[in-house]
């Protein structure tokens, strides 16, 4: 039998990984003593003990949940120091599970209260991310995103703002939160202010939500990548139409588990939608409530799906070909998927 190649060597993109979601726990516990914050029990005894919070988000209730943990350990986060901290060890944490390029995603009206406005929010986080990129080797760009729950007004204003620094370390222009919630086309002025800036449009869809979803994100936002996507499965035209213009699907099968999208690692349909051709992007997502980073997502596809290294390889590709990387620091990266399949 061949010998299994270790997946945290293989080069790799990660493209979906939520700024705060990818504190260490530790920090968290560290930032909210330094800063006097209480953070909910759960999520306490969730950090200390070492397993991920019990998380379930297909219901309202379940959502509502997952967000004030989520926004309990944003208020963590308080000074440029933090930021710096937080973007540091997201890299270091990459860098281990083999990650040659990173574009980490950040909301900046989430930290503009407390670092000084929505601008100098982005530009400490952008100088963070420059510097650590330099310090540490790893390729890291932003990606700034917008929330579905607020007004359609205040994504053209962070579309703005993301356009502004496209020559300074924004790559796209992203959609978070319950795809449930609103239309995508609501925000479609948004996507086309980011789009004419030369800016990535990855919206997220196919989650929470079905196959529809998806579908919005292609015709009313111009998706060049889904954030998840992974409900196209579910439509075989749809996955037709997603392989034939090379869309990326920004799968995180640690989060669709933990969220309740699917019972088991194995019910996601990593292999459908590869068989289909649809380009795929594994990614951590939120590896502080979620509890496993990128590395862990191939070995899910590996022990669940069945996937060769050969297939992990074109995984990886697809990964990287759907970036925003420079074309040198692509072929790059694809050379190194290369040799350590070649080994």
């Amino acid at each position: 039998m061949e010998r299994e190649r270790d997946v945290s060597d293989l080069p790799k993109a990660h493209l979906h990984l939520h700024f705060t979601g990818s504190m260490r726990p530790s920090t968290v516990l560290e930032l909210a003593d330094k800063h006097g914050v209480r953070l909910p029990d759960a999520l306490t005894e969730a950090l200390v003990g070492g397993e991920p919070p019990r998380l379930r988000a297909t219901d309202e209730r379940g959502w509502f949940r997952f967000q004030r943990l989520y926004d309990a350990a944003r208020s963590c986060l308080r000074e440029p120091e933090d930021i710096q901290r937080l973007v540091r060890e997201a890299a270091e944490e990459d860098l281990r599970d083999g990650s040659g390029w990173l574009e980490i995603q950040v909301d900046p009206t989430s930290y503009a209260p407390r670092l000084g406005g929505l601008i100098p929010a982005l530009e400490i986080i952008l100088d963070a991310v420059e510097t650590t990129s330099r310090e540490t080797g790893l390729g890291m760009r932003v990606l700034v995103a917008a929330n579905r729950m607020k007004h359609p007004l205040d994504a053209r204003t962070l579309a703005r703002l993301a356009a502004r620094y496209a020559d300074r370390g924004v790559v796209g222009f992203g959609l978070s939160n319950d795809e449930r919630r609103g239309m995508a086309r609501d925000f479609d002025r948004a996507f086309g202010i980011a789009r004419e800036a030369g800016l990535l449009s990855a919206p997220h869809g196919g989650e929470l939500a079905g196959p529809s979803s998806v579908r919005d994100c292609l015709d009313d936002l111009g998706a060049n990548r889904v954030g998840h996507g992974v409900r196209a499965a579910e439509d075989p035209r749809l996955m037709k139409r997603l392989a034939d213009r090379q869309v990326t699907c920004e799968v995180c099968p640690a989060s669709n588990v933990a969220l309740g999208v699917y019972e088991k690692p194995e019910d996601v349909p990593l292999r459908t939608l590869f068989e289909a051709g649809v380009p795929l992007a594994l990614g951590a997502d939120d590896p502080l409530l979620f509890g496993s980073r990128l590395a862990a997502q191939y070995e899910i596809a590996r022990r669940h799906h069945g996937f060769t290294d050969a297939e992990l390889a074109e995984v990886a590709r697809q990964s990287v070909r759907g970036s925003a990387a420079p074309e040198d620091v692509k072929t790059r990266l694809l050379a190194g998927v290369d040799d350590w399949l070649t080994g």
